[in-house]
């Protein structure tokens, strides 16, 4: 695990209406490592993650991603209101035009972060290897000519995808399942093809949303193996939303905990297990009756 900081929120805000669902959340996500994102229900955990992947444009504040050899600001990334100075530039307006058409959450991935989601998001009457496979699309050569003549270098192109799909779909053990419809997997397997599936856009940074919810325990015991595998094996960054306690205080390297859209604590699990202001949180109780 390196100390360089691949994922930096400073400050960051998210306001819907008057209501406030982040307030000035900073957080450093160092490379190489698992980060664990927790707090109790309506902390505003998957509004970070909403912030981070482009779903949402986040009120205030700055997210710097270090990935793929350079720096992006994922909220610039989103696009900025048009103003009056806009219309004046060509140059400008054009620019602004491209990320109202073209920005969001799909540069967001191309600047190498990817993401699961709490509710599974497949696509279901496709094949598993057709999920990896449509996930690849900024990878492989689109370029129609190139396909109706089916060239050499269209035709690997090809090949590359699916064996990236199939060596993905053997890291998460689904190899039988190829040609299976991913709407009749199991709960548990089409939890583990999303990770595929994310990991097959080639992320430097992947957030996973709480990935074992649902799961037994011997099905979360092999999703927190197949979490390290990440790390250790693919100098993967993880970073986790979970409310399984005992899966985040096995596997983080680093936590970071929420309240109420604030953060209340940071450090590695042994901290954050004793920490007075986290039992409160989780358990509903002053800090003074904890201390």
């Amino acid at each position: 695990m390196s100390n360089e900081v691949i994922l930096s929120v400073e400050k960051l805000m998210m306001h819907f209406g008057g209501i406030k669902a982040l307030s000035d959340v900073s957080l450093q996500v160092r490379r190489n490592s698992i980060f664990a994102l927790i707090g109790p229900n309506g902390a505003g955990k998957t509004t970070v993650f909403n912030c981070l992947t482009g779903f949402y444009k986040a009120t205030g504040g700055r997210i710097e991603l270090n990935a793929r050899g350079q720096k992006t600001n994922v909220i610039k990334l989103l696009g900025e209101p048009f103003q009056a100075t806009d219309f004046v530039s060509p140059r400008s307006f054009a620019s602004r035009v491209w990320y109202k058409m073209f920005g969001g959450t799909h540069l967001v991935n191309r600047a190498g972060l990817a993401r699961t989601f709490q509710n599974i998001r497949l696509f279901k009457e496709m094949s598993v290897l057709e999920n990896l496979l449509v996930a690849q699309h900024m990878w492989v050569n689109r370029n129609m000519l190139a396909g109706i003549l089916n060239t050499r270098g269209y035709r690997k192109a090809e090949e590359d995808a699916i064996k990236t799909a199939f060596y993905w779909l053997e890291v998460v053990d689904l190899m039988n399942c190829a040609n299976r419809l991913a709407g009749e997997l199991s709960y548990g397997q089409q939890r583990r093809l999303e990770i595929a599936r994310a990991m097959c856009t080639r992320p430097q940074v992947i957030c996973l949303d709480e990935p074992a919810a649902g799961l037994n325990p011997q099905e979360t015991e092999a999703l927190s193996g197949m979490i390290r595998l990440l790390r250790d094996e693919h100098d993967m960054t993880v970073v986790l939303i979970e409310h399984d306690m005992g899966m985040v205080m096995s596997i983080s390297d680093d936590i970071v905990v929420l309240d109420h859209g604030n953060v209340i604590a940071k450090g590695g699990p042994e901290q954050i297990r004793n920490d007075p202001k986290v039992i409160a949180a989780y358990l509903g109780a002053e800090e003074e009756e904890l201390v």
